[in-house]
């Protein structure tokens, strides 16, 4: 837990992988807790403390209870798998969770049918290639940002009654486990690099990052994106938030992410017929 920094991503993005589900190693304690008390032996049960010790002070705070009143615009981001079965119902459960911008990634044939479900609720709207923006607001100055051979990503101006905000939407590239492969990463991790130089370019104050990421927050592979922005559910949610798999979520992927705008509240949505689950924050901004 405290040396995953350690461990090189050279060979199979290995760092990377053992990052993406690091808060399960605490899984390990209470095993090692029994095995302690079965022996009682005082000094394996201090071993115990130890890496008990440790998660808690990495993350113990996730399990806090961080939601507040407050905040006037409602986000929300959904990937919702360009193979869902239920387009049309996803569409009326997202208008209906009272999202004032609404993102969407792995829009595919469905397109129009997510385009028309969601246009009585959201009169502003953005679709670039497989990502898109749906805004009660105005929006504006909307532009792909390049990150892929195809796009996966825009940038938008949201004319909130605060005044604007730059919405980022992406999809970062996916990433595969193998034997013999490892973790590739290397795509996602390029992507993450070219996002990250388009918000580090970006001039306006207040800025929102959603999407699916692909990874999670203590991923080096996506260090150039979370250095430059905060968690919205790191510091306004309850628990670990996970988002994948849907049907039993093990990890965080997908992300409402910050600057210059305070997060009040974070959360996760009840599943549609994606496989990942959306995530909700409301922004005082």
């Amino acid at each position: 837990m405290l040396g995953h920094a350690w461990i090189p991503n050279r060979v199979g993005h290995l760092g990377s992988l053992v990052e993406t589900f690091l808060p399960w190693t605490g899984l390990a304690v209470p095993p090692l807790l029994l095995c302690a008390l079965v022996r009682r032996s005082a000094t394996a049960v201090v071993a115990v403390v130890l890496p008990a010790l440790t998660w808690c002070s990495l993350f113990g705070g996730m399990l806090l209870d961080k939601r507040a009143d407050g905040g006037g615009l409602t986000v929300v981001t959904h990937n919702v798998d360009e193979h869902n079965p239920h387009p049309v119902r996803t569409a009326r459960a997202l208008a209906a969770s009272g999202a004032d911008v609404l993102a969407l990634e792995e829009l595919g044939a469905a397109t129009a049918a997510y385009e028309r479900t969601l246009a009585g609720t959201y009169p502003y709207r953005v679709v670039r290639g497989t990502v898109g923006l749906w805004s009660r607001y105005p929006v504006d100055s909307s532009r792909p940002v390049d990150i892929a051979p195809w796009p996966r990503s825009l940038r938008a101006v949201v004319r909130t009654p605060e005044g604007p905000v730059a919405v980022f939407v992406a999809h970062l590239l996916s990433v595969r486990f193998g034997a013999t492969s490892g973790f590739t990463a290397s795509a996602r991790d390029a992507a993450a690099r070219r996002l990250g130089t388009a918000l580090r370019a970006e001039p306006l104050r207040r800025t929102v990052l959603v999407g699916d990421l692909n990874g999670t927050l203590d991923d080096r592979g996506l260090s150039a994106v979370t250095s430059r922005l905060r968690s919205a559910q790191a510091e306004a949610g309850a628990g670990f938030g996970l988002t994948w798999p849907a049907s039993f979520p093990v990890a965080r992927i997908d992300h409402i992410l910050v600057r210059g705008v305070d997060p009040r509240a974070s959360w996760t949505l009840p599943a549609t017929g994606s496989d990942h689950l959306p995530v909700a924050a409301r922004l005082r901004l």
